[in-house]
């Protein structure tokens, strides 16, 4: 991977929906070399998905979504790679890290009401082997997500000019 990749994979990131051609017009590429490139990123795993940013309070879904912190005893030889793998295969649980601080993991994780993410930890993540602690925090309000505003921004008033 080189520099014109990095820089594909950013312009990618604001914009997957951008066509080769634009794309090309961005970068000192070609847009065969674009189409090229993307094609080599996604065969080797480095580009995973194509998504789009949803507000949902916007769109009304009434999901509730948490964070859910863990601390866990670290697996022999694995860490805590194996206790990661078990808890991504819940549909609950949209993003999983390993993080550095008080907590070991962090999850988000949805649910229809508070009540079903509180089932949720108490009876699928509180319960399994090394485990020792969680923290819940019901997210309230997403101002960004991914690097994306969710409000409206207003245009900044200008001010009148005079000598």
């Amino acid at each position: 991977m080189d520099e014109k990749d990095l820089e594909l994979l950013r312009i990618l990131e604001n914009n997957s929906r951008l066509s080769a051609e634009e794309i090309a017009t961005m970068t000192i590429l070609t847009p065969a070399e674009v189409e090229v490139r993307i094609h080599a990123l996604e065969d080797a795993g480095v580009i995973r998905k194509y998504t789009t940013v949803i507000n949902w309070e916007m769109a009304g879904n009434g999901e509730v979504a948490s964070i859910i912190e863990l601390k866990v005893n670290p697996e022999r030889d694995f860490g805590y790679d194996r206790i990661a793998e078990r808890l991504s295969r819940f549909r609950q649980v949209k993003t999983l890290r390993l993080m550095t601080g008080t907590y070991d993991l962090q999850l988000l994780v949805t649910g229809k009401n508070m009540q079903e993410v509180s089932r949720f930890v108490s009876e699928h993540v509180a319960p399994m082997d090394r485990i020792r602690e969680t923290a819940t925090h019901i997210i309230m309000k997403s101002y960004k997500e991914n690097g994306n505003v969710l409000f409206e921004q207003q245009e900044a008033e200008r001010l009148p000019y005079s000598f």
